[in-house]
């Protein structure tokens, strides 16, 4: 069933037909893991919200209207998944940022020593930042920086409008700027000749 098309496998699915749904969940669980992993912070509770996000997908999907793709019907599913489970159990653990799914434009040379210590001191406090940002400013920006996801669909995975999207991710980014800030991971721009003349 690997060949069928999606639209094909959820009309089946849909219908009842377990076979066309188990085929949707294996062409998406590696992704929905990664989503639930960055935003749960461990394999136990990411492994627990992917599970709840499918489930939800098998109970819900008679009532799938195809509005937004699948996709992104399903990664709206797997993100309130998370939020819920952190918010329940009150944890606000570290998301990952290095798990194996996380795509990097990393240059082909080898990093010295330091450059290597370097980035490893910025990756930890990033993934503190993110920790303590709260849920909402986090999810956007997993969505946006990590899955690389177009403010329409972060938009429609977690039905709220484009302009809460953008205005959470500038907030988050700000905090996550001032954490680093505050931490000295983050250098902020030297003020220009003519901003300092006017401050005197």
């Amino acid at each position: 069933m690997n060949d069928i098309p999606e639209q094909q496998l959820v009309k089946s699915a849909r219908s009842g037909d377990a076979d066309a749904f188990e085929t949707l969940v294996r062409r998406y669980e590696k992704r929905v893991y990664a989503l639930t992993l960055r935003m749960c912070g461990n394999s136990a509770d990411a492994q627990e919200a992917a599970q709840e996000a499918f489930l939800s997908a098998w109970q819900s999907l008679p009532f799938f209207r195809g509005e937004a793709s699948f996709a992104t019907w399903l990664y709206r599913l797997a993100s309130n998944a998370s939020v819920d489970l952190l918010r329940r159990e009150k944890r606000q653990k570290a998301v990952s940022l290095d798990d194996a799914e996380l795509t990097l434009d990393i240059p082909d040379s080898r990093l010295t020593p330091h450059e290597e210590a370097e980035r490893n001191e910025l990756r930890d406090a990033i993934r503190t930042g993110l920790k303590s940002l709260p849920d909402d400013y986090r999810a956007v920006l997993v969505l946006r920086e990590l899955h690389q996801l177009s403010y329409q669909e972060i938009s429609d995975t977690l039905d709220v409008d484009v302009g809460t999207v953008k205005s959470r991710i500038n907030r988050g980014r700000k905090r996550l700027c001032e954490f680093l800030t505050r931490t000295g991971n983050f250098s902020p721009a030297a003020p220009s000749k003519k901003t300092e003349k006017e401050g005197q």
